[in-house]
């Protein structure tokens, strides 16, 4: 069965250090457990997870067989991806409606992209 890729992009103020007893982070937070539940009840759920904010990332190079490594993203950007999805869908019609599903969860974009096969 095909996997794809749902992210969830936050605008550049997102922190993983978020107040989790404001009423809009619990109430998110159960719309995604629901969605979670669904998918494993459903056999679509492969995998997910949270990230840390963009500025713990580290960008890795390898040029001519030099590696270097720098703090921060790849690129500047308003958004930054927050969490992913990986799941199994029948095809591409399916993994949009649970992408939708999940955009109405998170109260987030989604951006969804097949895995190459």
């Amino acid at each position: 069965m095909p996997q794809y890729l749902m992210c969830v992009w936050f605008d550049d103020e997102y922190d993983s250090e978020l107040d989790r007893t404001s009423p809009d982070v619990m109430r998110t937070d159960h719309q995604i457990d629901v969605l979670n539940e669904e998918m494993a009840e459903r056999g679509i759920w492969v995998f997910a997870g949270g990230l840390e904010p963009v500025y713990s990332a580290t960008v890795v190079r390898s040029d001519a067989g030099e590696m270097s490594m720098t703090d921060g993203p790849y690129a500047e950007s308003k958004e930054q991806m927050g969490g992913f999805w990986v799941i199994e869908a029948d095809d591409l019609t399916a993994a949009r409606e649970w992408a939708s599903k999940a955009a109405a969860a998170c109260e987030r974009p989604i951006e969804l992209r097949p895995i190459q096969g």
